[in-house]
């Protein structure tokens, strides 16, 4: 579940969640609302954050008009486009499209609709709402707009009970927290300590290999999930809509968000950096036994993070590897046991749209759920996979149907599957970290791509014409020789 249910103290239980089959139900027996339903100040949900909170249950409650003066937290609702009228209620049966509005109204009580009011009070089903949505988009509220709005709710709801007003104060304390944490990603934190480029091999005099840091393959695996959790942890599940929605997802003339996709970004780079560190390290020895040591330390590497769960290192040790100027290294690779690399491919094999990746994806996500320890919970999608799949299904699927209606199948697999990483990228590290050999990972030189080429064609020597020309070419701009 995306939306945490965050409590009130001394307030009763929460109700089961209705769930979308829940919802479907109250539809049916609900008539239309009987007055036009009032917003919230600031900026509304977007429809995947409506659908997740439709997802979850989202409780039902008393009118704001009960607490506060009609019309003071946001503008009075307009009329629908699609020739509709307001008040028309969702179809009986499984509502599989509806405008905009109509959601809307069938989310936000009304003076004749409040079933729960009974159990509790507005105050904390709007409390509970904005727990929610804190914690699952805080950076909806990075604006100083957006806080100010968020703060005169709170000042309109906090007199009513001193458990209100701490809680609000804990609920906006938690929310400068996180945005705090996102503020410091991945990229922040390591900017003091810039990767190295290397365009030529380094004396060995001066050059750390990997396995004098870390020769055990399992602790490796382990510092990499390290890293891969740690990164993923500061990617908002918003970054996934804004890396390819410029606009509302609802055809609005303004911008879904303001912020960027950094995160998303630094992970993106993280895989590519890890590709070529695994390249590096394999190029760099100048005997063909190092280099073979080094290749099946990588491939026993991959197999531990396919064990673990971790699908994005063990992708990107298997890219490096068949990086041009690793696979061109035939005298290295015939001193390698390369039966256990082969079966890696094979599980990583893109026919059929990875089709052998997406069933042991699935395997790990069953045991995550099923999970008795930590260990299991861990899973680490093939990250570069995960966005083609989102961006796909954002560009393949329309936003609104024929009619107008909002597209309810696009945005609740969009919010399954984005769902399903925010489970994953909760989970805590059951292995302890090792700073060296994670300070290691980020700042260790590594080759260029023109680097890597010259490294390669100095360890076996070039082999046709072309490979001979290239490194004719590389020598003369790299080391100035012809």
């Amino acid at each position: 579940m995306l939306c945490s249910g965050a409590g009130i103290p001394g307030s009763p239980p929460r109700k089961r969640s209705l769930g979308l089959g829940g919802y479907q139900s109250a539809w049916r027996r609900r008539g239309p609302p009987s007055q036009e339903p009032r917003g919230l100040a600031g900026p509304s949900p977007g429809v995947p954050q409506l659908l997740l909170l439709l997802q979850t249950g989202m409780p039902r409650t008393l009118s704001a008009s009960d607490m506060v003066t009609p019309g003071s937290l946001g503008p009075p609702a307009t009329e629908p486009t699609d020739g509709k009228q307001a008040g028309q209620p969702l179809l009986d049966g499984a509502p599989s499209s509806a405008s905009l509005d109509t959601l809307i109204q069938q989310l936000v009580p009304t003076t004749d609709y409040y079933p729960e009011a009974r159990v509790r009070k507005f105050g904390p089903k709007l409390l509970q709402l904005l727990a929610e949505w804190t914690e699952t988009f805080p950076r909806d509220f990075q604006e100083e707009s957006t806080i100010g709005h968020l703060k005169d709710v709170m000042g309109r709801i906090a007199p009513c009970d001193e458990a209100y007003r701490k809680r609000m104060q804990q609920l906006l304390q938690a929310l400068h927290q996180r945005l705090a944490a996102q503020g410091q990603g991945p990229e922040g934190l390591l900017g003091a300590d810039k990767p190295v480029s290397y365009r030529t091999k380094p004396p060995a005099s001066i050059h750390r290999e990997l396995l004098g840091v870390c020769s055990d393959p399992y602790t490796l695996a382990q510092q990499l999930t390290h890293v891969e959790l740690e990164r993923l942890r500061h990617i908002g599940p918003e970054e996934f809509v804004q890396a390819f929605v410029n606009k509302d997802p609802l055809a609005s003339t303004k911008p879904c968000f303001s912020d960027k996709t950094n995160n998303l970004e630094a992970y993106v780079k993280w895989f590519n950096r890890l590709c070529y560190l695994v390249a590096t390290e394999i190029c760099m020895p100048a005997k063909k036994k190092q280099r073979a040591q080094v290749v099946e330390f990588f491939i026993d590497v991959a197999r531990e993070c396919f064990n673990i769960g971790n699908f994005n290192s063990l992708m990107a040790i298997i890219s490096g590897m068949n990086m041009s100027p690793v696979s061109r290294l035939k005298k290295t690779w015939a001193k390698v046991k390369t039966a256990k690399f082969f079966i890696l491919e094979h599980q990583m094999d893109p026919t059929g749209n990875f089709c052998n990746y997406r069933t042991a994806l699935r395997g790990a996500a069953h045991r995550s759920l099923t999970a008795h320890s930590s260990r299991e919970k861990i899973v680490i999608p093939f990250f570069s996979l995960l966005i083609k799949d989102i961006y796909f299904l954002n560009e393949g699927c329309a936003n609104r149907l024929p009619n107008g209606h909002v597209n309810f199948e696009k945005f609740l697999e969009l919010s399954k599957q984005v769902g399903e990483f925010i489970t994953w990228k909760q989970v805590e590290c059951p292995f302890e970290q090792d700073p060296s050999i994670t300070h290691y990972l980020h700042t260790a030189p590594i080759f260029s791509e023109d680097g890597l080429y010259l490294a390669s064609y100095e360890s076996e020597s070039p082999e046709n014409q072309t490979e001979k020309e290239r490194w004719k070419s590389l020598r003369s701009s790299i080391l100035g020789k012809t």
